[in-house]
């Protein structure tokens, strides 16, 4: 795993600005570093050395050195892809898998990517042509950022060095500042910088002449194959996954694994036999550590496993640092654990394996569960008497089941914009010093939604969350915390392999009335204990909401509401009104409130020029008790099972006998395909550049892709007389609360 950066053009003391480029990304090589420069271009590279220790730095050429190469990543299938290349006459001078890059470019230009098997951010310089070839992995694992500077490109694998140019200038970009208050963070390829942009994951692009021109190579496409049996698809998950495994083991040094108490981590884990895992936890209760289960499991499967339990004051400490490493403020509280856990696994190993991609290839979120309870209901009450019954459940107070009829109001595409939904148009209006940025959050998804339109819900809420959530949350904190540590984190789960048979299976196999990532479970539950197969996804829970409740954070957060930074950009009585609310336990409004917390310490780290050590909160006077039964929160808003009470022990290495789950229910019948339908006329989309260019004047060419020639469609197996009689017990609940 490295760091890369570059830029052309003719500027004064390039080596300086090159070598400051690579310096303030060291963090993601601390290895070695290399420049290549002439008179058109100069590149810089930092190394995390993981295969060719001795051999594989960069940058790289071919035979005869008209092409270089600085490349952020690893291809899984190098070795075979080679062999491959020898064949065709192509001479190696290196093992590493830099060079076969290198060679399958040369060999097949733009048509590489149907021969990778991995993930990678690079940039090719042709010395020859003056052109250069950037591009990223098929989902988004490793970012790259771009600029155009005047008739220049400059680009890096993070942004904090394309602000190190000294012809760039950094202005803020509220068009950002309105979407990351909707998304809780900023869709691709737009940026809080005016005139930076992300490339997009499964996309090339060409600077040539002062020209950029970009086109996408790869999109998750879902072709459910409606004959497959469940027997089928299981064997098809084990075999992929397992072949995953093997390929993201590779490596010249020692390979670790992430583990939770969930099902995703856990099935990658059970394939590290005799190897070192990692967790960590909040002295909250059980809801919010994870570390007991992770321990029980480790011993099973015989693992070394290593576990911290994270403070309150180590945690509000990190919140700077960790924005400072994001580059733009991400409002997921995980991503600060995630700091902690890829800072413990750094001490032991080099390389990591997570879980992350699961969920959405394999419809694991709990909300994917959505349009089969809400079908019947919106099919047999009328849209204007379910907005009345909304209406009525808005003035209720937080009672369970509110929110299910609040939610079951609108069609999926104005209701669902990803897992994490925090300020809707009316309120960012109220809330913004400027509201006329303010946007209805929905139109960004419009794009998304089109291009899915022949899917049903489920899948369409999936397809969505792949380009979106995931590549702008998931994916990023990945990156941003293992790299501020040092560390490769791989995820096998997000692999093209396995993303062909998670693309085929019918919607029955993924979300059903049994449970979310049915599928994937049954296989997972071939190696592991049934209860760790089919529990309930709980995330990764951050108890933000209790500390908001507790004095002394509610008076870090309260001062940075009246700072001002936040007089600046937004109504702090508005701010204040939603703090106090939330302490008084009137209303839970953490989320919104930790969503302005988070872009207010990185604005003043990125645009105020406050280090981020100065901002770290003054250390509280007492410790805050541990709550025993606070309920757990995360991005998904999932609810999780009290965990054993057992207390954290060192790691074990006995040796587990998988269990088989027979007890798992009865194998599913597949409906019939449903009939094909005349689509609706649809509402022309505003191009991809007007909604989310970071740019006055986008000078982008984007390729559009060929629509679907077939349409898909899909059935559900939702039992009415299940979802009445649920329906009748909720509304009972919230009249007897009343």
């Amino acid at each position: 795993m490295c760091g890369i950066c570059g830029f052309t053009g003719e500027l004064e003391q390039r080596e300086d600005v090159i070598r400051k480029m690579t310096e303030v990304i060291t963090h993601r090589g601390p290895d070695s570093d290399g420049v290549y420069m002439d008179d058109y271009i100069a590149m810089g590279f930092r190394r995390l050395s993981i295969i060719d220790l001795e051999n594989g730095d960069q940058p790289i050429y071919n035979e005869d050195g008209n092409l270089v190469l600085t490349y952020n990543g690893e291809i899984y299938n190098y070795q075979e892809l080679k062999k491959e290349l020898e064949g065709l006459g192509h001479k190696f001078s290196t093992s590493s898998d830099s060079e076969v890059l290198l060679h399958a470019f040369e060999e097949w230009n733009e048509d590489m990517f149907e021969h990778l098997r991995g993930m990678f951010a690079f940039a090719i310089y042709n010395k020859e042509t003056k052109a250069v070839f950037l591009a990223r992995d098929f989902f988004g694992i490793k970012p790259l950022h771009f600029s155009i500077i005047g008739d220049d490109l400059c680009y890096a694998s993070e942004i904090k060095s394309i602000l190190e140019h000294p012809n760039f200038t950094k202005r803020f970009n509220d068009k950002a500042l309105d979407a990351y208050l909707s998304f809780q963070y900023v869709p691709q390829p737009m940026t809080f910088f005016k005139d930076i942009e992300c490339l997009l994951p499964g996309h090339f692009m060409w600077f040539r002449d002062g020209v950029v021109e970009t086109q996408r190579y790869f999109e998750p496409k879902f072709r459910p194959d409606l004959e497959m049996t469940e027997d089928e698809a299981v064997d098809q998950i084990e075999k992929v996954f397992e072949d995953s495994i093997k390929a993201h083991k590779i490596a010249d040094v020692e390979v670790g694994c992430f583990l939770s108490s969930g099902v995703d981590s856990s099935y990658v884990a059970s394939y590290f036999e005799g190897q070192k895992t990692f967790t960590v936890g909040f002295d909250f209760g059980e809801k919010y550590n994870e570390i007991t289960w992770a321990q029980s499991l480790s011993e099973k499967i015989g693992v070394e496993h290593h576990a911290k339990l994270i403070s309150s004051e180590e945690f509000w400490a990190a919140v700077p640092k960790v924005q400072y490493h994001m580059d733009q403020p991400l409002a997921d509280p995980s991503c600060i654990a995630l700091y902690f856990v890829t800072k413990l696994a750094s001490e032991h190993v080099k390389v990591v394996l997570s879980g992350e991609g699961a969920d959405e290839l394999f419809g694991g979120y709990t909300c994917y569960n959505d349009p089969r309870v809400f079908k019947w209901y919106q099919k047999l009450v009328p849209y204007f008497l379910r907005r009345g019954i909304g209406w009525v459940c808005k003035k209720l107070p937080d009672v369970k089941g509110r929110d299910y009829l609040i939610r079951a109001i609108h069609p999926l595409e104005k209701r669902y914009i990803g897992n994490a939904y925090m300020y809707d148009e009316k309120q960012k209006k109220a809330l913004l010093k400027n509201p006329e940025i303010a946007s209805d959050p929905a139109r960004m998804c419009r794009r998304m939604y089109t291009r899915a339109r022949r899917y049903d819900d489920e899948t369409k809420m999936q397809y969505l969350d792949i380009n979106m959530w995931m590549v702008g949350d998931i994916l990023l904190k990945a990156d941003r915390m293992s790299m501020a540590n040092s560390l490769e984190l791989r995820v096998p789960f997000l692999d093209k392999e396995v993303f062909k048979v998670a693309s085929s299976l019918p919607t029955p196999l993924r979300v059903n009335k049994y449970n979310t990532k049915y599928a994937m479970r049954k296989a997972a539950a071939r190696h592991l204990p049934e209860e760790v197969a089919e529990k309930p996804k709980l995330g990764f829970p951050v108890p933000t909401r209790v500390w908001l409740r507790d004095e002394h954070y509610y008076h870090v957060v309260k001062d940075m509401f009246t700072s001002p930074t936040a007089e600046k950009f937004f109504n702090t009585e508005l701010l204040l009104q939603y703090l106090d609310e939330h302490f008084d336990e009137k209303e839970d409004n953490s989320r919104k409130i930790w969503t302005i917390y988070v872009f207010l310490v990185w604005y003043q780290i990125y645009f105020g020029a406050v280090a981020p050590e100065d901002l770290a909160p003054a250390e509280r006077s007492a410790p805050i008790e541990p709550v025993e039964e606070a309920q757990a929160e995360d991005q998904a808003d999932a609810e999780g099972e009290e965990l054993p009470e057992e207390e954290v022990n060192a790691g074990g290495t006995k040796v587990f006998n998988p269990v088989k789950g027979d007890d798992l229910p009865d194998e599913l019948p597949l409906p019939e395909q449903k009939e094909k339908r005349e689509e609706d006329d649809i509402e022309p989309v505003p191009a991809y550049e007007e909604i989310y260019s970071s740019s006055d004047n986008p000078t982008s060419h984007r390729v559009k892709l060929e629509a679907e020639s077939k349409p898909i469609s899909f059935t559900d197996d939702i039992d009415p007389e299940d979802f009445f009689a649920s329906l009748k017990d909720k509304l009972r609940e919230n009249i007897e609360d009343e």
